[in-house]
């Protein structure tokens, strides 16, 4: 019999963020195990802003962009919270 040994090595470290951008400024808006998941939450914070679109603009609100990438979990801010889709809910914009 063999010993399966792992050798995934660094992988462990490695995360998908969902980045929400609007002119210049980034921010990390979700952050998750899988590109799968990643990707389907981009999505939903997409149609959450093309469902508010018109009133985004009438309120002179910037209108986030949304991308995927991965991070590693050491390069998360310290502390870092979700943001949520339309990304002003808190009183603060990204």
């Amino acid at each position: 019999m063999g010993i399966l040994v792992n050798v995934r090595g660094g992988d462990d470290d490695t995360l998908w963020a969902v980045v929400a951008t609007v002119g210049r400024k980034s921010r990390i808006a979700e952050v998750f195990r899988s590109r799968t998941q990643a990707l389907d939450d981009r999505a939903w914070r997409d149609q959450q802003v093309k469902a508010y679109a018109d009133w985004l603009v009438r309120a002179k609100q910037p209108i986030p962009n949304y991308s995927v990438t991965p991070i590693r979990r050491a390069d998360l801010p310290r502390k870092w919270q979700p943001l949520p889709a339309l990304g002003f809910l808190r009183g603060q914009m990204i």
